[in-house]
């Protein structure tokens, strides 16, 4: 991991969790996930290419992104892993 891709993750993580944002939930603590929407079997996102979710909607709980797998997940949840990406994306520019 390059300096420039630990600060961009530290950034993405201050955000909050993005599904907790979307529910008018602000400041929740964050872990990265990298979306495998996209990348081919076997691989992950770069680490520029993060979602912040709390503990709860990413792998400690039965509503986890971990725990259902990603297309239940996503069903449940109304969202898709690129759009909550594209939602981290904006949230960032607009911090800036």
């Amino acid at each position: 991991m390059t300096k420039a891709e630990k600060a961009h993750m530290d950034r993405v993580a201050q955000l909050g969790c993005i599904l907790c944002r979307r529910n008018g939930y602000h400041g929740t603590p964050a872990e990265l996930h990298h979306p495998r929407t996209g990348t081919g079997a076997g691989r992950r996102a770069a680490h520029t290419d993060v979602i912040p979710l709390c503990p709860y909607h990413h792998r400690s709980s039965n509503e986890a992104l971990h725990a259902m797998g990603r297309k239940a997940w996503e069903r449940h949840h109304g969202i898709t892993e690129l759009e909550l990406l594209d939602e981290t994306r904006k949230a960032l520019e607009a911090a800036r």
